[in-house]
């Protein structure tokens, strides 16, 4: 009985080992599983990479875009092919610059020329008529008929004669001093013509050259926006064309002030002479009128 009992608990032993071992071994392929999948997931995942390249070659269009405007630009930057590849406006702006430089530098030139002669003409007619005592001597001695003192004395000459028979001599002395003003006014604006165009080229050029400048960097940002790029090689040239216009308005503009002001200094000395003449006229007036009345006494006297 007891052999028996034995032999049904090493049986049931054997079953409940055989159980649990086919009960692993029924586990073990779902842990296998996962890890297929698992090893399978990376490839999953890693298969919206492999397209990755195909955004990358996105921007190319965006490239080719760029390239295209900087292709057309010029690589001379030379102010004369900034100026054939500017706008008509910014173009039209530089002629016009150049023009006013061009009429400063000529105004410099005939102004130099002519306030020279006309200076040392007026000096040479008052040193020859510094020892003259009356209105017609100083006439006789002036080598040349066509200064300031020659119109001075002609007109103290003219006055004279047409008072004849006035005893008056302040009345005479007032009406040639008015004489002697307009000849000054007359001669010191024919010294100052031009100078209002130097002074008006002056004040404007450095305006119109930024004018042009506005101009020019408007149609560059328009440019801009067109090509849809930012690249400076598509900006710099345009910005520089508009530049170049501020550039001649200045060379327009700084030349001209520089050559009023010294026009300004030359004709107030050039006046001063005038001055001078119209004092030397009326005096030799003075002596003429105070020599005919102490003729008149004399010749009185010598009658009683």
């Amino acid at each position: 009985m007891f052999r028996t009992v034995l032999k049904l608990l090493a049986a049931l032993t054997v079953l409940s080992l055989a159980s649990s071992v086919s009960a692993q071994q029924s586990a073990a392929p779902p842990a296998s599983q996962p890890a297929q999948v698992t090893s399978q997931s990376p490839q999953v995942t890693s298969q919206p990479d492999a397209p990755s390249p195909v955004p990358a070659a996105a921007p190319a269009p965006d490239n080719a875009q760029a390239l295209k405007p900087s292709a057309a630009v010029p690589h001379d930057l030379s102010p004369w092919s900034m100026f054939l590849s500017a706008d008509v406006v910014v173009k039209a702006v530089m002629v016009g610059l150049a023009f006013a430089s061009l009429v400063t530098w000529t105004l410099f030139i005939g102004k130099s020329i002519e306030l020279s002669i006309a200076r040392r003409k007026l000096r040479l007619a008052l040193k020859q008529s510094a020892d003259a005592r009356s209105l017609a001597e100083a006439q006789f001695a002036l080598a040349s008929k066509d200064t300031v003192l020659s119109m001075l004395l002609a007109a103290a000459l003219r006055e004279a004669r047409m008072s004849a028979g006035i005893s008056s001599d302040s009345g005479i002395k007032e009406r040639a001093a008015s004489s002697f003003a307009e000849i000054s006014r007359a001669e010191a604006r024919r010294i100052r013509l031009g100078m209002g165009l130097l002074a008006t080229i002056g004040a404007t050029a450095p305006f119109v050259g930024l004018f042009g400048t506005v101009w020019g960097i408007m149609n560059s940002f328009i440019g801009i926006s067109k090509a849809q790029t930012t690249n400076l090689a598509v900006v710099a040239p345009g910005i520089a064309e508009a530049l170049l216009a501020t550039a001649i308005g200045l060379v327009a503009a700084i030349p001209a002030v520089i050559i009023y002001n010294h026009f300004a200094r030359q004709t107030k000395t050039y006046l001063e002479l005038v001055a001078r003449a119209s004092g030397t006229a009326g005096r030799l007036l003075s002596r003429d009128l105070d020599r005919t009345h102490g003729e008149v006494m004399h010749s009185r006297a010598a009658a009683e």
